[in-house]
């Protein structure tokens, strides 16, 4: 018998439809419950994808991103940034399993593609190298992941059904 599925299982399920489909169940998997980020900037510096900073005075020097925190979730999070290189789609054979999710979590999914991508295309315009893109994207991926898991656990606090833990079902 297979358990029910709660919100959060829907959205790490549905979201984007490439390689995201295993990003936020890997990086929930190996996190554990995001209610102990208050917000999603607490949640990249745990993954180490926010930019170190040397600060004297009034000099300010960033660098690249600090790698503190859960390097097996960065991974995740980096790997999956790199399926964004191409436009935002639903292959045929994915289309099935997009139309079964719920009209909201299929609106969530297509926005974040579709941001994805684009912001994937605007930095290679401006130069940027692509391992730094896809750093970036990781870091908004990952932002995402927090927004849409905590959104998720309002839902469910309000129908009063037991935690939110990304594991939970």
């Amino acid at each position: 018998m297979r358990p029910s599925r709660s919100i959060n299982d829907e959205i790490c399920w549905r979201l984007p439809c490439r390689s995201f489909f295993a990003a936020p169940r890997g990086v929930l998997a190996e996190i554990g419950d995001l209610s102990r980020f208050q917000n999603p900037r607490e949640l990249m510096g745990y993954l180490g994808l926010v930019p170190s900073e040397s600060s004297t005075g009034d000099k300010v020097k960033r660098g690249g991103i600090t790698k503190a925190g859960n390097g097996r979730a960065r991974r995740i999070l980096v790997e999956a940034a790199w399926s964004y290189r191409y436009p935002a789609r639903v292959s045929r054979k994915k289309q099935p399993k997009v139309a079964a999710a719920p009209r909201r979590v299929r609106e969530i999914a297509w926005k974040a593609q579709t941001r994805l991508c684009g912001r994937f295309r605007s930095l290679e315009r401006k130069g940027k190298r692509r391992t730094v893109i896809a750093t970036a994207i990781a870091r908004e991926l990952s932002a995402f992941i927090w927004r849409s898991i905590a959104r998720s656990c309002k839902v469910e606090r309000r129908n009063v059904v037991r935690g939110c833990g990304p594991l939970e079902s």
